[in-house]
């Protein structure tokens, strides 16, 4: 793999862009997973840029802001004392947004409880990577793309969508191809990549075998 394009996956499938990736198969490719079929593509899409601005936009403003006034070293996050607090304040963002849908939007909560669950797991999955890295330095992009390939086999297969087939498969292609990305980049030892990769597979599964 070249360095520019293991750089652009890195990019491109950034931990903060998974969630927006996750629930645009959701809510844009098979609605009916999560009962929001009866909403039009419109609104549907109106919930998706709602939740990439609260799952990527005020996140990385946070930590924009946290490098200009030198809490961080730099936008990478590459050293551990540089992660705790911008993975603990994205948390706590990812709590409003999960009691956003859970409590406050109650025709989106009670059409789709899914939504809040998984979003709920994903705040687990970030807690639980801020409190590794006061001592390891676990791979967010493996418990990212971890999570979301976790969350989509897991409903496939508990609820029986041939729907979420394909995208399991692509996710399946994207996991192998961020992990390797990673490793190219000397950015994490395979076993931070894998213990990433498991995190993330380990939450979203237990979280959808929560689901009724």
């Amino acid at each position: 793999m070249a360095t520019r394009f293991a750089y652009f996956l890195s990019a491109i499938l950034h931990p903060l862009l998974m969630p927006t990736l996750l629930f645009g198969i959701l809510l844009l490719h098979t609605p009916t997973v999560v009962g929001l079929d009866v909403f039009s593509f419109s609104l549907r899409a109106s919930l998706l840029v709602l939740l990439f601005i609260g799952t990527f936009a005020a996140p990385s403003l946070i930590i924009y802001y946290l490098f200009r006034t030198g809490y961080v070293r730099n936008l990478y996050l590459d050293q551990l004392a540089d992660r705790r607090l911008p993975y603990f304040l994205t948390a706590l963002i990812y709590t409003f947004v999960g009691y956003l849908f859970a409590y406050r939007m109650q025709i989106v909560s009670t059409l789709s409880p899914e939504i809040p669950i998984l979003l709920g797991s994903i705040t687990v999955s970030i807690l639980l990577v801020g409190l590794i890295s006061l001592y390891w330095q676990i791979s967010a992009h493996g418990v990212g793309i971890g999570g979301v390939l976790g969350s989509i086999a897991a409903l496939a297969l508990k609820f029986s969508l041939p729907e979420l087939f394909l995208p399991t498969i692509l996710l399946v292609i994207l996991t192998s191809l961020v992990a390797s990305a990673r490793l190219k980049l000397n950015a994490h030892t395979p076993a931070e990549v894998g213990a990433g990769l498991l995190l993330g597979l380990t939450v979203s599964v237990a979280a959808v075998a929560w689901l009724v």
